[in-house]
Order: C-alpha cells, then sequence, then structure tokens
C-alpha cells in the first residue's frame, strides 16, 4: 500500500511539473491542476507533492493490531505496558487449554436438572470450544462470571420462572373471553368474516394453547405459528372481514396478547446467562495462562490500549497519540470491531469534529463480510451518525462494465424505492441509516458474448419444486453453475468483446 501511494504522488509530481499528462479518466488529478494555474502556484504544489512521497516511509502503514502494538510500546509508561511479554500469533492451544479447564472446574461437578439444562446449551467441551471462539474476541463483563456454573443456572431458571408466573397471570380467562366473542362474531346473524381467513377449527385451539399455558406456565409452552400471531392482531382481524364490512372496535385484548407474545420473546435465556459466564471465566482463566508464560495475543493488543485510554493516565496518551497522528485513515472502515471503534473514537472523539485532528472513515456497508471474526455493521452506524453532514461518496464505478453496475443500479434500486425497510432492511420511521445508493460506470469498456450473442448481466434461476430442501437446493444451484461454467469454457465464441480489439476468450481465470 505504501508503494502504491508513493507512486500515486510521484505521478501527481510529473504531471504538475509538466513532464507528462494525467490519463483521460483521471478526473481528479486533471481537477487538481486545474485549481493550480501554471507558475509560482504550481511549482509549489510539485514541490508538496514530491515532499510527500519522499516521506512517505514515515506515515504509518498498520493493521489495527500493528498500530495498537506500536502505541503500546512507544508509550509504554503512559499505558502501563510491560516490557518482557512475547506477541503470540497463536493462541489456540492457550484458548482450548482455558476451556478444558472450565469445562472441568464447572461442568464436572454438576449433575441431575443442572447438568441437563447445560447440556442443553452446550452437547459437550467441542460444542463449547466451539461456541467461545466468538465470544473471546468480545468484550465480556468479568462480573458475568460471578459465582459458578450451577449458581448461574438457577439464578437463570429462577428469574424465568418468576417472570413467566407474572406473565401468566390473569391470561387463563382473558384467552377464554377473546374466544369468546370470536365465537359470537362468526356465529352472529350476516356476520361480515371471510370464513376462509378466521374459522372456529383454528382460533379455537390457538387461544386453547394459550389457556394451557396460563395454567402452568412452568410446565407448557406457549407455541404459536406466525400466521396464527397475525391472525389474532387487531390487524389481522380487520383482515379477515369481508369487503365493504362495517367498522369493527376490536376488543383491546387482542393487543394485549401481542404485548404478551412480544414481552415472552424478550424473556431472559438461560443460554444466554450461560454464555456470558463461561466467557467470562475463560477469559479470566486464559490472562492467568498468559501471564504464566509471559505472552499475550492480538486481542490483548486492543483491550490494553483500550483501558489504557480510559485510564488514570488517559488523557496524557490520547494527547501524546494525537500530536503523533494528528490524522489518522481506516479503510473497509465496515469490518471493525466495537472494540475497535470505540478504540479510535476515544482518541479521535468523532463527534466532535476538531479541526486539529482528522478521522477519516472509508467503507461500504454492503461489504460488510467478516461478521464471524468481530465486525459489526452496527460500530458502522454508529460512526455514520457521528459524522453526520460529512459524508462524501465515491459515486463511479471504475472496476465494472456499464451492463453490471446498471443491473446492480436496477436490482437494489427496486428494493429501495418499495415499501418497508429498503433495500438493506434498515429504515424505519426515524429514517434510513443504511440507503442504497446508485453509481455510475466508468470502468471495462469489454461486453461477455457467448455463441448465443451478449450475456445478460444479471441473470435468476427459479427452482419451482416447492419440496425442494435448502442444502438440495443448494447443491443443485452448484451443479448448474458447473454446467454453465464448463459451456462457456468450451464455446469458441465465448469470450470478451470491446470496441476495435479481437475477442479475448473466455479462461478459467476470469470465473471467480
Amino acid at each position: 500500500l505504501s508503494d502504491r501511494i508513493r507512486a500515486r504522488l510521484t505521478e501527481a509530481v510529473q504531471c504538475f511539473r509538466g513532464e507528462r499528462q494525467p490519463a483521460p479518466h483521471d478526473t481528479l488529478l486533471q481537477g487538481l491542476l486545474d485549481d493550480y494555474p501554471e507558475g509560482q502556484e504550481r511549482t509549489a504544489a510539485a514541490w508538496r507533492l514530491a515532499m510527500a512521497a519522499e516521506a512517505m516511509d514515515d506515515a504509518a502503514v498498520f493493521t489495527i493490531d500493528a498500530w495498537c502494538q506500536r502505541m503500546l510500546r512507544e508509550h509504554a509508561f503512559d499505558s502501563g505496558n510491560l516490557f518482557d511479554e512475547e506477541l503470540a500469533a497463536d493462541e489456540e492451544q492457550l484458548r482450548r487449554e482455558a476451556v478444558q479447564d472450565y469445562w472441568r472446574q464447572q461442568c464436572y461437578p454438576l449433575g441431575g436438572e443442572l447438568l441437563e439444562a447445560v447440556l442443553g446449551v452446550w452437547s459437550g467441551l467441542d460444542a463449547l470450544a466451539q461456541d467461545m471462539r466468538g465470544l473471546l474476541d468480545q468484550a465480556v463483563d468479568p462480573a458475568a462470571g460471578q459465582g459458578s456454573l450451577a449458581d448461574a443456572v438457577q439464578a437463570a431458571q429462577a428469574e424465568r420462572a418468576t417472570a413467566l408466573t407474572d406473565l401468566a397471570q390473569g391470561w387463563g380467562a382473558q384467552a377464554q373471553a377473546l374466544r369468546d366473542w370470536l365465537d359470537a362474531q362468526v356465529a352472529a346473524p350476516g356476520a361480515h368474516w371471510d370464513g376462509r381467513k378466521l374459522a372456529p377449527r383454528h382460533y379455537t385451539g390457538w387461544l386453547q394453547s394459550v389457556i394451557d399455558w396460563a395454567a402452568a406456565p412452568l410446565d407448557v409452552e406457549l407455541t404459536l405459528t406466525d400466521s396464527a400471531r397475525h391472525r389474532l392482531s387487531p390487524e389481522g382481524l380487520l383482515e379477515a372481514r369481508k369487503k365493504g364490512a362495517p367498522a369493527l372496535a376490536v376488543p383491546p385484548g387482542f393487543e394485549a396478547l401481542q404485548q404478551l407474545l412480544a414481552d415472552m420473546a424478550r424473556l431472559p435465556q438461560l443460554s444466554t446467562r450461560l454464555r456470558l459466564h463461561a466467557a467470562a471465566r475463560v477469559l479470566q482463566r486464559l490472562a492467568q495462562l498468559k501471564r504464566q508464560q509471559g505472552t499475550f495475543g492480538f486481542a490483548d493488543l486492543l483491550q490494553r490500549l483500550d483501558r489504557a485510554l480510559a485510564g488514570d493516565n488517559g488523557a496524557a496518551l490520547r494527547a501524546r497519540i494525537q500530536a503523533q497522528y494528528p490524522v489518522a485513515l481506516i479503510d473497509e472502515f465496515q469490518d471493525t470491531s466495537p472494540l475497535q471503534y470505540g478504540l479510535f473514537e476515544r482518541i479521535y472523539r468523532t463527534a466532535e469534529n476538531d479541526p486539529q485532528t482528522a478521522l477519516l472513515l472509508i467503507g461500504d456497508p454492503k461489504q460488510s463480510i467478516y461478521g464471524f471474526r468481530g465486525a459489526d455493521i452496527y460500530s458502522y452506524l454508529q460512526a455514520r451518525t457521528a459524522t453526520a453532514g460529512r459524508h462524501y461518496v465515491l459515486g463511479t464505478n471504475y472496476r465494472s462494465t456499464q451492463a453490471l453496475v446498471d443491473a446492480v443500479n436496477h436490482w437494489f434500486g427496486q428494493a429501495e424505492q418499495r415499501g418497508g425497510a429498503g433495500a438493506f432492511m434498515f429504515r424505519s420511521e426515524a429514517g434510513n441509516p443504511l440507503p442504497f445508493v446508485p453509481v455510475q460506470a466508468q470502468g471495462r469498456k469489454e461486453v461477455f458474448h457467448a455463441a448465443a450473442g451478449p450475456v445478460p448481466a444479471l441473470q435468476l434461476q427459479v427452482e419451482l419444486d416447492p419440496l425442494q430442501t435448502a442444502k438440495r437446493a443448494q447443491r443443485g444451484f452448484a451443479a448448474r453453475c458447473a454446467e454453465q461454467i464448463v459451456q462457456w469454457l468450451n464455446d469458441p465464441e465465448a469470450g470478451f468483446a470491446a470496441p476495435g480489439e479481437a475477442l479475448a476468450r473466455l479462461r478459467p481465470a476470469d470465473i471467480a
């Protein structure tokens, strides 16, 4: 990356000195030349660009982990970092040992119902180890590990039992009253209900399940299908009215039923309490093992710098880092984790927009693909809110064909304009923090051809078998893709045609 930046600066120097002309598509460089007319201004600008190119070795280009390591090392006194520790690039063995210690210490003593509850969350040691892979890189409150695993199970069960009992109060009689109201409505002469949408054989069973659950909330699980939930809502009931039916006041009990279901969905889960307990304890044990061996890992780098910035010497450390790096640019920002963004937020305080510093965040939320290693799209949205009014969009695609850009613009544009949550499902009454923005195309001029002529940039394949499972469908579509690729590779007319150039045959390397 340093070499590419240096080469770009050198190219700009040559253009400002009149030694070459910008490329036809290079509107940025041409615009800069126009802003600095020939003479003293352009000569001074050329000198500044040349100095920037020569000083590239002074510009720090790091991964976030490596940058944190450098800050801890260079500001060891302010950060409280030890001098004699060794960075362990691979912590897998230590993590496995910490998980094994937790399983042995916390699960071996369990029996009966307590053990069954734990095995309902993790079937065994391997399942616990797999679950901890994602959690150990997150910020977990150490207080979640207080007490034993048995204590955590009992506390979670008691909390849930109390909440269920409270929610069930009065719902036996209330559900019966709703059923009686529906019975009277459907049986009334000249009823204005669509029997296909509201039938006693359906709602009787739905409401009976509520009555049964209310009688024994700790022993009976309340399960309603999505269609049952919808039909028993005020909106669902009004949809079941015949066209032209007179206005109807739906009893408030149906709205209360929807609130009950929402409250039940928010009940504390046993798995959440146990997973947090395990993560907190495993992290504590992992820290002990690292201290014994005098090592630390990549995740520790971020956590240590974050703690140092929040500690007693945080103000001094922040001032020193700002003086050293008044400007920071983070590329692929959509792949940062909450901890990573929080760290830079502590240093640069994005919302304050201090003119003495600059934090530049470059990212595309549509390319957020690293959730499996801690990246969080909500960090991007948080930064987007903090920088409102200071957003810039790269509005031209230089990599793809016009046909592909048009297809993507059309496909996502349709979803964005449709009512609801927008193309990326983030739109709400408060606005859309993640809108789809169409772009222009000024990249590849060639068109992909096959024997039958130009190939559309986007094709929709539809599986018409209603009994197809997801796994079978995936295998079937993979086979179709493979078959299509083979056909194109064996087609002598398949390739890329550009105006005034010979056909470039399709190669295996062209296929992603």
